[in-house]
C-alpha cells in the first residue's frame, strides 16, 4: 500500500489530526451574484445547420440551459437537498477528505446494515448517488428486498467537489484507493463492500487488490480493461461469426460488434477530452474555471453522449430524457462553487502515465467476489470472458436492460437491485 503526503509543504512531525468533523454546505449571496453576472455576459456561438449534438453542446441549447440557470434554478433550494444527508470531513495524508455517511433510520431488531463504499467518477460527484441512497438504506420503502440493507459511505475524490485537491504531483488511483481504505478504517469498518463506475471502478478495484481480506465484495458498473492480449484479439476476429468459440454470448456479440465494425472512429470521437486532460489539464481548466457557461457545456455534453450515444442526433442532446435540469446543474454547481474542475481533470494526467498498462494494479488479478452490471449504453461493453482475465471470482454478471455510463444517477433502481442481488449471493456463499 505504501503511504503518502499530499498536503502543502513537508509532512509535519506531529501526528495527523484524525478527528471527523461535521460539514454543511452554505449558499452565499456573493457567489450567486457573481454567477449571475457571469451568465449575463455569455457569448454564444452559432451552431452549424443540422448539427444537433454531433459537435458538442450547440449554442442554441446552451442559451436555453443558461436561461434556466439564471431564471429558474434555485441554488439555495438545491443546497438544502444536498444537506439532507450527513456530510463530514477528515484529514488523511494531508488532505481534507469530504464524504457523506448515510445509515438506515429504522432497522428491525437483530438486523445489521451492510457497509458499502460507493465511489463516483468524472464529471460526476457524490451527488450522483442521491437517487440510489434511499433505495439502499431503506429498500423496503421502495419495493426492494428489505433483508439487504446498507449504510452508504460516498467520499469525494481528492480534487473533486469538497475534497481538498492534492498539492503535489502523483496523486493517482493507487493513492486515492489507499486514502479511502484509511477512511473506512477510521469509520470503524474492518470489512465492507465496494461499488464504483468510471474512476470509482478503478479506485474500488485497487482497494480490492490492496486489501482483499477486508473486502467482502466488489460491484462494478464499468470494467476497465488495461491490456488486450491474444484472447481479446481472437474475440474481435471471430466473435461476430463464432461467438461460442471465444466465450461470447449472443448479447455480447450484439453489444460489441456494432461498436467495433460500424463505429470504429467512435473511440477517437469520444476520447478527445481524455487526451487533453491526460496531458495538459490546467490549460482548458483555466477557461472552464472562469466561465460557468463553458463549464456547463463541457460537463453536460458528457451527460448527453455517455448516457446514450444516439442522443447526439437530438437538438437538445436528450438531456431531459433521463435527468432533471435541476439535478444536472446541481452537479455543475458543485464543480463551480468549489473551483474544482482543473484539479478533477488532473486525475487523468496522474493516472495515464507511461506505466499505466504495466503498473502494480494492471498486473495484479482481483480475487475478491465481484459483481458486474453491464449497461447497454456504457461507453464500451466488456464481456464476461474479457472481465475474467482480471476478475477471477465473478459471482454475478448482469446484462442490464437499459442505461448508460451514469448508472446510479440514471437508473438507480436497476443498479440498486443488482447490488442487492450480488451481495445476497456473496453473503449466502459465505454462510
Amino acid at each position: 500500500m505504501g503511504d503518502g503526503w499530499w498536503g502543502r509543504g513537508e509532512r509535519p512531525a506531529q501526528n495527523e489530526d484524525t478527528s471527523i468533523r461535521e460539514f454543511r454546505l452554505e449558499a452565499s449571496e456573493e457567489e450567486i451574484q457573481d454567477l449571475h453576472e457571469r451568465l449575463d455576459r455569455v457569448r454564444y456561438g452559432t451552431p452549424l445547420e443540422d448539427s444537433q449534438f454531433h459537435y458538442g453542446v450547440n449554442g442554441v441549447e446552451l442559451e436555453k440551459i443558461v436561461a434556466y440557470w439564471k431564471d429558474k434554478f434555485d441554488w439555495r433550494k438545491q443546497v438544502e437537498v444536498i444537506n439532507k444527508y450527513p456530510h463530514y470531513k477528515t484529514k488523511i495524508e494531508g488532505l481534507d477528505i469530504h464524504f457523506i455517511h448515510v445509515k438506515p433510520s429504522n432497522l428491525p431488531a437483530g438486523q445489521k446494515a451492510i457497509p458499502l463504499l460507493m465511489v463516483h467518477g468524472w464529471p460526476g460527484s457524490f451527488y450522483e448517488f442521491y437517487r440510489i441512497i434511499p433505495l439502499l438504506t431503506e429498500p423496503g420503502k421502495h419495493g426492494l428486498d428489505p433483508n439487504v440493507v446498507f449504510e452508504v459511505i460516498c467520499p469525494s475524490i481528492p480534487g473533486y467537489g469538497f475534497s481538498e485537491a492534492s498539492h503535489k504531483k502523483g496523486c493517482n488511483g493507487l493513492a486515492v484507493a489507499r486514502i479511502f481504505y484509511k477512511l473506512m478504517l477510521r469509520l470503524g469498518f474492518k470489512e465492507f463492500y465496494l461499488q464504483g463506475g468510471d474512476w470509482g471502478s478503478l479506485i474500488t478495484t485497487i482497494i480490492s487488490q490492496m486489501k482483499p481480506d477486508s473486502i467482502k465484495g466488489l460491484h462494478l458498473n464499468c470494467v476497465f480493461m488495461t491490456k488486450g492480449g491474444l484472447g481479446m484479439l481472437m474475440s474481435l476476429l471471430l466473435g461476430n461469426y463464432l461467438p461460442w468459440l471465444v466465450g461470447f454470448t449472443r448479447e455480447d456479440a450484439k453489444r460489441v460488434f456494432p461498436y467495433f465494425e460500424k463505429n470504429v472512429y467512435a473511440m477517437l470521437r469520444e476520447s478527445g477530452y481524455l487526451h487533453i486532460q491526460g496531458s495538459k489539464p490546467d490549460t482548458v481548466g483555466s477557461a472552464l474555471n472562469d466561465s460557468p457557461a463553458g463549464l456547463a457545456a463541457y460537463i453536460l455534453e458528457k451527460f448527453s453522449t455517455w448516457t446514450n450515444q444516439d442522443f447526439r442526433a437530438l437538438e437538445d442532446g436528450g438531456l431531459d430524457r433521463k435527468y432533471s435540469m435541476d439535478d444536472l446543474l446541481t452537479n455543475v454547481m458543485i464543480y463551480w462553487v468549489t473551483g474544482s474542475i482543473t484539479s478533477s481533470m488532473r486525475f487523468y494526467k496522474e493516472n495515464f502515465t507511461r506505466d499505466f498498462q504495466t503498473n502494480e494494479s494492471s498486473r495484479t488479478p482481483v480475487y475478491v467476489p465481484t459483481g458486474i452490471a453491464a449497461f447497454p449504453c456504457e461507453l464500451m461493453h466488456t464481456p464476461r470472458v474479457w472481465a475474467k482475465e482480471r476478475h477471477k471470482n465473478i459471482i454475478t454478471y448482469t446484462y442490464m436492460p437499459r442505461g448508460g455510463h451514469f448508472a446510479a444517477f440514471e437508473e438507480p433502481e436497476l443498479l440498486a437491485r443488482d447490488v442487492q442481488n450480488f451481495v445476497s449471493r456473496v453473503e449466502k456463499k459465505a454462510k
